[in-house]
């Protein structure tokens, strides 16, 4: 049976200061022993949260690309693992919407990441255009065969789906 999954995505927010003040109140908190908590945090300050969070918590990094090499600012699979991480965040929102990633490229993304030994979140919601036209079921059917079928195939219970539709980030309302 699945332990209970609780994960945080501080998405590009936090400073050091404001990263302590989050930690330490995580870090107090009480939560069950038998709960798997995951904070996604921006990479600058990776190793700030992986230092100072409760060792019973874990730390996913954001994003990846499915390979190392010459691509600016990306973090390969191999080096997050190597980093002493467990997880990433894969097909987020921002990653499809504003930056124009493709099922495709999130599945490569996914199937380097579980090759790599990494658990992944992944994303899947839909636009608000998409929840009037009554659309949603296509959507996210589509992303989680297109995106990460492939992944969930290979891992199993080790991966988390994260439905986050676009329409209720940030504006209030509830996605149900």
């Amino acid at each position: 049976q699945r332990k209970p999954w609780f994960g945080g995505n501080w998405k590009c927010n936090g400073r050091v200061d404001s990263n302590k003040k989050l930690i330490d109140s995580w870090n107090s908190s009480k939560v069950a022993s038998k709960s798997d908590v995951v904070i996604g945090a921006a990479t600058i300050h990776l190793g700030q949260v992986k230092n100072t969070l409760r060792k019973d918590f874990s730390v996913a990094a954001q994003n990846c690309y499915f390979k190392g090499g010459a691509f600016t600012a990306e973090l390969s699979p191999e080096m997050i693992k190597d980093f002493g991480l467990d997880w990433v965040i894969l097909g987020h929102s921002e990653r499809r919407n504003v930056f124009g990633e493709d099922d495709a490229l999130i599945e490569k993304k996914s199937l380097a990441a579980v090759n790599a030994g990494l658990k992944v979140v992944g994303c899947i919601g839909e636009k608000l255009d998409d929840r009037k036209s009554g659309n949603t079921n296509k959507v996210v059917e589509r992303q989680l065969n297109e995106s990460f079928k492939s992944s969930i195939e290979k891992v199993g219970a080790d991966f988390v789906i994260a439905y986050e539709p676009v329409w209720a980030i940030g504006t209030g309302l509830t996605a149900s």
